[in-house]
């Protein structure tokens, strides 16, 4: 699957969830639920332990039905492991052009951690497939989003920080070309009490938030 397929799927999912956890097996039991949700692509994070060996199980389960990712990638090294464990996209909480190359050098994707305007141009002159706006919560939320838009119309955005049920479809009218769900969506809480089916719905309710979002901005431009 070239970079250009996997980003597609990527955008064509509209939410990225964001898969931090305690152990590998609730990491594991998370994404299933969000995928009967009908989510269709999942970032685990570096932070979860054993993390590459979740990645090989989800790899193994799932195949091509479910598009992969790794998140809080540091540096190249853990990169090229996340890949050979099975996952096709990677994001980085901040910028590193080191892990760009890794990623380009195999045809996958990579979004990189970037939150100023130089930052954002960097991450894209680097080879960023789209650049993760971190932490956007904190500096405008989805007005951000359209203020980097504006320079930076060619700019393919996933904005990870505020990001909530309410917000979700803000950012995706602001430009994003898909939303990055952590806690509002794997409910640390849920994990801890086994209500998997909490995680389940709440996939659904995402999912339907860019729906409507997206059938909104449809119906502006006419």
């Amino acid at each position: 699957m070239t970079s250009k397929e996997i980003l597609a799927c990527i955008t064509e999912a509209g939410v990225v969830p964001v898969v931090r956890a305690a152990s590998a097996d609730s990491a594991f039991k998370a994404v299933e639920a969000m995928y009967r949700g009908g989510v269709r692509a999942a970032e685990v994070t570096m932070t979860v332990p054993g993390a590459i060996k979740v990645l090989e199980k989800l790899a193994d389960h799932f195949g091509s039905k479910l598009m992969l990712g790794a998140g809080t990638v540091l540096d190249p090294e853990t990169a090229r492991a996340c890949m050979l464990a099975g996952a096709e996209f990677f994001v980085t909480p901040a910028l590193r052009v080191s892990t760009i190359e890794m990623a380009k050098r195999y045809s996958k994707v990579i979004c990189p951690g970037a939150l100023t305007p130089t930052e954002v141009l960097t991450a894209w002159e680097a080879g960023a497939d789209c650049v993760k706006v971190f932490p956007c919560g904190n500096v405008g939320g989805a007005k951000y989003i359209k203020a980097l838009k504006g320079p930076f119309p060619q700019i393919e955005m996933i904005p990870t920080g505020g990001v909530n049920l309410e917000t979700a479809g803000e950012f995706l009218k602001a430009g994003a070309c898909a939303v990055a769900v952590g806690g509002e969506m794997v409910d640390p809480k849920a994990i801890k009490e086994g209500r998997y089916d909490i995680i389940e719905e709440k996939a659904r309710q995402y999912l339907a938030a860019v729906a409507k979002a997206r059938a909104e901005i449809l119906a502006a431009a006419g």
